[in-house]
């Protein structure tokens, strides 16, 4: 059980290799394997593959959380869903840095995607799975930190690591690292009694649900259109472009860890939804000076703003979500709440695709315009967020 930090770090430790992977991609590596394969299409590719890879990762979620809840009540610890997804993105990220035609991107990025989220609602019970309820609250702080840390890694080793399959040995490695550890501990310790509790999709969670969505898809906009941005109105090469993006997805990250670190507390001592707006406008004021500025010296504040804004969300979002899904919800409903992270992925290059087209904005004024539609996504996820019911917060 997690009662020390040793416990706590191993059993975080597979979250640190997963969120390796997606820092690397989602910011950095996919948009510039579109741009090397695609040149001046890439915004066009990189909106197909996006959305192809998440309705992947949707349909695998939904399949495996029951089918994992199944395989608990008949004793299993989910490590075998462990180790296949690991397996599985390991070798898909070869495939994926290796890929020398959009179709095999495609391919490459939508098994990325399967072989993760196969591990990744089994993984996210670990905590119902094997901490007592007393504990929960410090094991998932480390999960928050391991997602910061591991984000933050991946950008990094996106930036710096200028050979691919070596970039791609070095986060499967980091993958399979996390894999053998967490489940090393797992193994050991005695877990909870099985309670599968339903997922009961009340008003409140419905309303919190399209809130989250809507931001995330905000989010997914920013982070999927700033490469193409920065090449439009910061570095102008696509080599130096993909070392600026990288080193703004690292800063971006890091504002965010500091983000949240100082909403932790108005999260508790004060009204959820309105921290969570305000860090919400906080996003949608960076994404402002993005689309007027247009110049590195507006870049830089605006990227640290926006990490900033997101970070205060992400806290009491996390805590909002505390109030309203069961407290042991199992792998089953953790598919359900992740979808609020998933369909974003599919709607942002969707429709942004669909209205950079409507408005002939592919060309180079196409990333500032994306820009304005992801202000516009976060805008409508904080109304929503203040249609929220008070009565489902109340303690």
């Amino acid at each position: 059980m997690p009662a020390n930090t040793a416990s706590a770090l191993r059993l975080a430790f597979f979250w640190f290799g997963i969120q390796a992977i997606w820092g690397a991609l989602l910011g950095i590596s996919l948009q510039a394997r579109c741009a090397q394969i695609a040149g001046s299409h890439a915004i066009i590719l990189y909106g197909e593959i996006a959305t192809s890879g998440a309705i992947v990762a949707a349909c695998v979620q939904l399949l495996v959380g029951p089918w994992s809840d199944r395989r608990r009540a008949a004793g299993s610890r989910r490590l075998e869903f462990y180790v296949a997804g690991a397996l599985l993105g390991a070798a898909a990220l070869i495939w994926f840095y290796a890929a020398d035609g959009a179709a095999s991107l495609l391919c490459a990025y939508a098994a990325v995607q399967a072989g993760l989220n196969v591990a990744i609602g089994p993984y996210q019970a670990a905590i119902p799975d094997a901490v007592e309820p007393s504990r929960t609250g410090y094991a998932s702080g480390w999960m928050a930190g391991f997602q910061s840390g591991g984000n933050a890694a991946g950008a990094l080793l996106a930036t710096a690591v200028g050979n691919p399959l070596l970039l791609a040995a070095t986060l499967g490695a980091l993958l399979l690292l996390g894999c053998a550890v967490t489940s090393t501990a797992l193994r050991g310790w005695t877990l909870q009694s099985v309670s599968v509790v339903p997922m009961r999709l009340s008003r409140a969670f419905a309303i919190l649900f399209a809130s989250r969505v809507a931001l995330f898809a905000g989010l997914y906009t920013l982070l999927g259109y700033l490469f193409f941005y920065v090449l439009d109105y910061v570095a102008r090469d696509a080599s130096k472009a993909r070392v600026v993006d990288g080193i703004f997805v690292l800063g971006f990250t890091l504002a965010g860890a500091a983000g949240a670190a100082i909403a932790a507390k108005p999260s508790d001592r004060y009204d959820r939804r309105n921290v969570a707006s305000v860090g919400g406008a906080v996003v949608v004021v960076a994404l402002a000076l993005f689309v007027a500025g247009r110049t590195p010296i507006v870049a830089v504040p605006a990227i640290l703003l926006a990490g900033l804004g997101w970070g205060v969300f992400l806290a009491a979002d996390w805590a909002l979500a505390c109030r309203i899904i069961p407290a042991h919800a199992a792998a089953g409903a953790m598919a359900v709440w992740n979808l609020g992270v998933i369909v974003p992925q599919i709607i942002a290059p969707l429709l942004t695709t669909v209205v950079l087209a409507r408005f002939d904005m592919l060309g180079t004024s196409g990333p500032a315009a994306a820009f304005a539609l992801a202000g516009l996504e976060m805008l409508l996820g904080i109304w929503l967020l203040r249609r929220l019911p008070a009565a489902s917060l109340r303690e």
